[in-house]
């Protein structure tokens, strides 16, 4: 084999290397940009709930214009996109975080995106 030959085959191998590797790149950062949207879409439902726990009265399971003993609909707490807590409830809001399944900004911890909701508004910070 002649050097040019080789030096074409080297140029070849070296650019399928960088291919896969920007591939890999990309594909990791989409499946967190993924995870991030998909426990932003869970957030979203807990935050329609705990605005209705707020307006339901007491005498029926409700907190009676107030936060306070929210809770995360029974089975939700965990599911494939992550895991979710309420973080603080008080008498006029409710804050609930999602810590999810890939790695996020950091490259080290969990993704990880929390809601803020009060009687007429929502929202949502991503945290890492």
């Amino acid at each position: 084999m002649g050097s040019q030959q080789m030096l074409i085959v080297i140029v070849g191998v070296l650019l399928v290397g960088l291919a896969i590797a920007i591939g890999i790149t990309m594909f990791s950062d989409n499946a967190s940009s993924s995870n991030r949207d998909a426990i932003a879409n869970d957030l979203a439902a807990q935050a329609s709930a705990a605005q209705a726990y707020q307006k339901r009265p007491k005498s029926i399971g409700g907190g009676g214009g107030s936060f306070e003993g929210f809770h995360i609909s029974s089975g939700s707490t965990t599911n494939d996109n992550g895991v979710f807590s309420v973080s603080s409830a008080t008498s006029s809001s409710v804050t609930i975080q999602g810590i999810g399944r890939e790695i996020g900004y950091d490259q080290t911890s969990p993704v990880k995106v929390a809601i803020s909701i009060n009687a007429d508004t929502i929202a949502v910070a991503e945290v890492n």
